[in-house]
């Protein structure tokens, strides 16, 4: 696999995306973003000891601090993000600092969020090393802590610098996680490209298989997805928000059930497979279609519903905390046909209860 270098288009704040194998031995790929002097690296116990080496030869010659935080969606919240901020004061650390996010999407969610804040703004620079961020989370500049009572409540839009995924850091990556960052796959076939959906029908085995030329077209096609849709909607006022495909259930779902307890991705796999079949109550969905997607979350080893143990009222009221609620009236992101998604409040009450009870989801 060669090298691939896309652009999310920002006027003159635009930024690559660098996609390829060995970019992180490749001192001349992260060293023209770094902005001064000092750097904080930003990571977790359990990526540290894969590539921290590896990030740190291509600094040799820079002022470079290492804050190490626990590995988990229960860390992402306000006392994590403190632990940056002391790392960075006891450093003395100046605005032309540049924070590194090392590591999978909490990692770079966080960091992302310490580098908004600290002295009201430093550079930062995305490296991602999960399926999930790479195509997803590291790109277009959303940063966020958790909050007790809804996921990614606290945060900023906080553009990059750069994002630099390196491939050869998915040959490390748990079965579990690399099945998460699937369904953000499946996302970008279900929202907007009917052609990769079609793809990824085929090819979702060898995804699994970790073939590294399928990897490359499905981080490739997810990341110019991505790029597009920031450069038309970067604070998420209309298209954005159609990235939130299965996103206001899963959330939910990640929440009630404890953060961490599901992966990201699992409860928006579980999402996406419930706004379908909510579509196919609206009679946007076929039956056909909304098998397809069904098959599509099942083949990848994802979720296909919510737990079981899960309450009507509970869910409802995360649900009612999410971001796209407006005026009091709960958004949802749902599809017109498969590759057309729409965000929708005209819903009747009824089509939101049947698809509740559908997946058994009852007080």
């Amino acid at each position: 696999m060669t090298a691939l270098k896309l652009n999310v288009d920002l006027g003159e704040r635009r930024y690559p995306i660098h996609i390829g194998p060995r970019l992180l031995q490749q001192q001349d790929v992260l060293r023209p973003y770094i902005a001064g002097q000092q750097v904080m690296v930003v990571t977790n116990g359990t990526v540290a000891p894969l590539y921290l080496e590896a990030v740190r030869k291509g600094l040799v010659g820079l002022d470079v601090h290492v804050t190490v935080l626990p590995d988990g969606e229960r860390y992402k919240n306000i006392a994590t993000l403190e632990t940056i901020f002391d790392n960075l004061m006891a450093a003395a650390c100046d605005r032309e600092t540049t924070v590194l996010a090392l590591g999978g999407g909490v990692v770079g969610d966080i960091a992302g969020f310490a580098a908004a804040c600290y002295q009201r703004g430093v550079p930062y620079i995305q490296i991602p090393t999960t399926l999930l961020a790479q195509v997803d989370s590291s790109v277009g500049g959303k940063t966020a802590v958790n909050h007790p009572k809804g996921k990614n409540m606290i945060g900023a839009f906080y553009q990059p610098r750069a994002v630099i995924a390196d491939t050869d850091t998915l040959a490390t990556l748990a079965d579990r996680e690399l099945r998460a960052g699937i369904a953000e796959v499946i996302k970008y076939g279900l929202i907007r490209e009917p052609e990769f959906l079609a793809w990824l029908e085929q090819h979702v085995p060898n995804l699994l298989a970790r073939d590294a030329e399928a990897l490359a077209i499905a981080i490739n096609r997810s990341c110019q997805a991505k790029a597009e849709v920031v450069a038309a909607d970067e604070h998420e006022r209309g298209e954005r928000a159609l990235l939130n495909l299965g996103h206001t259930f899963g959330h939910a779902i990640e929440t009630a059930v404890g953060y961490g307890q599901w992966l990201h991705g699992e409860a928006v796999a579980a999402g996406m497979v419930m706004a379908a079949f909510m579509s196919l109550q609206l009679k946007d969905l076929s039956p056909a279609d909304y098998q397809r997607v069904l098959n599509l979350v099942a083949q990848a080893g994802l979720p296909v519903a919510p737990p079981a143990d899960i309450t009507r009222s509970r869910l409802l009221s995360f649900m009612r905390s999410d971001k796209k609620v407006s005026a009091g009236r709960l958004r949802l992101v749902l599809l017109k046909q498969l590759g057309h998604a729409h965000l929708c409040d005209d819903y009747p009450p009824t089509a939101l209860d049947d698809t509740l009870r559908h997946f058994q989801i009852t007080d």
